[in-house]
């Protein structure tokens, strides 16, 4: 089984590549976040072309998540159980699904803003329901993976030059502790193989030529349990969709399972 995880930062902008991707890599299962639309606007008939049903979890412009999955779609839950509000609203940042025989998350973790912000308190809060949701899944023995835009680097390493980030968001000690307490409830790190150069960047922003300086950061993370990790023959960052026009800034990150 091939799972994936995309940040496609509006998927009406990215459709068209979306669907050469999918169709090209035949990827099983993706996580996709950041679509940026109503749940009415997203593509449900283009990707039943394809042979994918698809869930979504979407308000509007801004944030939501989906999944997509030629492999079935059983016992979806929207959103973040025990989730907390922001300015008293519950965000589309999860969806999950058993798909194939794989428990599956797709999130999109608030992103914080700068580390005085309201919203740097609620995305801490928001990794701790996580935490909590994900537990008994986590320990259990069916394949089970939370996979998506975390908003947080798990190392130094995981960004070109920490000295850039002091002071700021996706590096600091309670996001990273928010990280460990996931592996703690029995989720591990599954980390891709670069395609080019030494580290598996997966985001690199638009601004100041990132991309072609690879000044990115490793923030799009797959995180499974026990069952799911001794099953992975594969992971790796498909740096080639991150090029060219109309790119997202993420790339994708495929997971290649033996289930």
């Amino acid at each position: 089984m091939r799972i994936a995880t995309w940040n496609v930062n509006s998927i009406t902008a990215r459709l068209p590549r979306l669907l050469a991707w999918l169709e090209t890599t035949g990827t099983d299962v993706l996580c996709i976040q950041e679509t940026k639309c109503s749940a009415e606007q997203f593509p449900t008939e283009e990707l039943r072309a394809l042979g994918y049903e698809s869930v979504v979890n979407a308000t509007g412009r801004w944030n939501g998540v989906a999944l997509v999955s030629r492999v079935g779609l059983e016992d979806v839950v929207g959103g973040l159980p025990g989730g907390p509000d922001y300015e008293g609203v519950q965000e589309p940042r999860a969806i999950s699904a058993t798909c194939g025989g794989v428990r599956v998350w797709s999130v999109y973790v608030p992103n914080g803003r700068e580390v005085e912000h309201d919203h740097y308190a609620y995305k801490l809060r928001w990794l701790e329901a996580l935490r909590a949701a994900v537990a008994e899944d986590a320990a259990g023995e069916r394949p089970f993976a939370v996979l998506g835009d975390y908003n947080i680097a798990p190392t130094d390493e995981d960004v070109w030059d920490i000295a850039e980030f002091e002071g700021l968001t996706h590096v600091t000690e309670p996001e990273r502790a928010a990280l460990a307490a996931l592996r703690e409830a029995g989720l591990g790190d599954v980390v891709p193989r670069p395609l080019k150069y030494a580290h598996p960047y997966t985001y690199w922003d638009y601004r100041q030529l990132r991309f072609p300086k690879n000044k990115g950061m490793r923030i799009d993370l797959v995180y499974g349990n026990k069952a799911f990790s001794d099953a992975v023959r594969d992971s790796y960052v498909d740096r080639e969709e991150r090029k060219g026009k109309g790119a997202s800034d993420h790339a994708p990150v495929v997971v290649d399972l033996d289930v």
